[in-house]
């Protein structure tokens, strides 16, 4: 999500819109040329981050919203990886964390907050429920909650 610009942004209906997935994929299951919406919050957060780059004279027009060490080429993977690692050590996180350690929290929170997995397969742009199943495995408070049908029936 590096590779976005101020016009993916869907202020009307406050979604985001993603040309490229992950790895710079086409996405999954579509035409060529076609994207996916991503959550409200992105939008919402989007919109006041170019305005204050802007305001700062840090983002050019039409340009990136998370511009490379040259605003004329979006931020890299690399940098990206940097600035999330520098995020979490301010933030005292001790555990290794990535760009992918947010994407898989993100599935998770949702999973636990009892959201439909296919709402979470569309929103990270999986092909297959398999692949967002592999982060079902890590929502350990939904799983605590699940009362057996056999302890259902004991009572």
């Amino acid at each position: 999500m590096t590779a976005l610009k101020v016009g993916d942004i869907d202020s009307e209906r406050m979604l985001l819109r993603v040309e490229r997935g992950k790895g710079r994929k086409s996405l999954p299951s579509r035409k060529r040329g076609s994207s996916r919406d991503v959550v409200a919050t992105a939008a919402r957060t989007a919109r006041p981050w170019w305005r204050e780059g802007r305001r700062r004279s840090l983002l050019l027009p039409g340009g990136w919203l998370f511009p490379g060490r040259n605003p004329v080429e979006p931020l890299s993977a690399r940098q990206l990886c940097r600035a999330v690692r520098a995020a979490a050590q301010a933030a005292g996180i001790k555990k290794r964390v990535s760009p992918h350690t947010l994407r898989h929290s993100f599935a998770t929170h949702l999973l636990e907050q009892d959201v439909d997995i296919r709402v979470i397969q569309t929103l990270l742009g999986h092909a297959k429920l398999d692949t967002t199943a592999l982060y079902t495995r890590v929502a350990n408070t939904t799983i605590r909650a699940v009362t057996s049908p056999l302890d259902r029936w004991h009572h």
